[in-house]
């Protein structure tokens, strides 16, 4: 057992040296988090961590009776795993929190999330946007969408004439192969409402439409953007060595804090 919790105590460390390293970044940059830093490849699996913790005490905040109109918007969600998603979605909507998940494949929620809760989420979502998806999840989707009567016609030609029938069949109101064919621009959806505002046609594939001829006349009354401060590269070598002089004046505050309370001489590592 103390090798065990010796062997938990390295990764909980590093937590608490990123979490120190976090508030001292907040400091240094006037209360605003650069997230590209825990984007990298190598602090992925430890900023996950960190991500989790400042959602979960974000969702606990605003899922509260009595308080503002929020939502909660989560790009690339299955990148970052959130317990408890599912139970966030059913009780937020009575507390005025609109949740929303972006996500590039449902594929990707259900290898990070399991095939269970990945349906979950899926089936609990009331409203639903999608562009071009192939395989499962645009035939899913196409299920979800339901089906409507459909009148086809076929024409049969001969010698003597031609005649012409119509039929009423029951079929997909947007098949798999319309959604796995959808171009840029275009989606289709279902929206949710309720007893106060019924929407009749819930369904939609519809495509946006911009104005070319607007928005290129916008872009030509740009106006660049004002230069505030002239930026050298001594400049920047000076703000580097700063940095790095703070990282070690930091890195020698925590060892000698580790090193003078009792108990967490063994923590640190050669």
């Amino acid at each position: 057992m103390k090798k065990k919790l010796k062997c938990s105590s390295i990764p909980l460390f590093q937590l608490t040296k990123i979490r120190r390293w976090i508030n001292w970044k907040v400091k240094s940059h006037r209360q605003k988090l650069e997230w590209q830093g825990f984007l990298r490849p190598s602090f992925i699996g430890c900023s996950e961590k960190m991500i989790f913790r400042f959602v979960n005490r974000l969702i606990k905040l605003v899922n509260q009776k009595n308080k503002q109109k929020c939502s909660l918007i989560f790009d690339e969600f299955p990148t970052i795993f959130i317990n408890g998603i599912d139970s966030l979605i059913a009780t937020a909507r009575s507390n005025k929190v609109a949740t929303c998940l972006g996500l590039q494949d449902f594929s990707q929620l259900r290898k990070d999330y399991g095939a269970d809760q990945s349906s979950v989420i899926m089936n609990i979502a009331g409203n639903i946007i999608s562009g071009q998806v192939t395989g499962d999840p645009s035939k899913a989707l196409a299920e979800r969408f339901g089906k409507i009567i459909q009148v086809k016609e076929s024409i049969s030609i001969n010698r003597n004439d031609t005649s012409v029938s119509k039929s009423g069949q029951l079929d997909f109101a947007i098949p798999a192969s319309k959604i796995a064919a959808l171009s840029s621009g275009e989606f289709v959806g279902m929206v949710a409402d309720d007893p106060y505002q019924k929407i009749k046609l819930k369904s939609f594939h519809c495509e946006i439409i911009n104005d070319k001829n607007a928005l290129q006349a916008e872009e030509k009354h740009f106006l660049e953007l004002p230069v505030i401060s002239n930026i050298t590269p001594e400049m920047v070598l000076k703000n580097y060595y700063r940095i790095k002089q703070e990282i070690e004046e930091l890195i020698e505050t925590e060892i000698e804090a580790l090193l003078n309370t009792p108990g967490k001489e063994n923590i640190l590592l050669d």
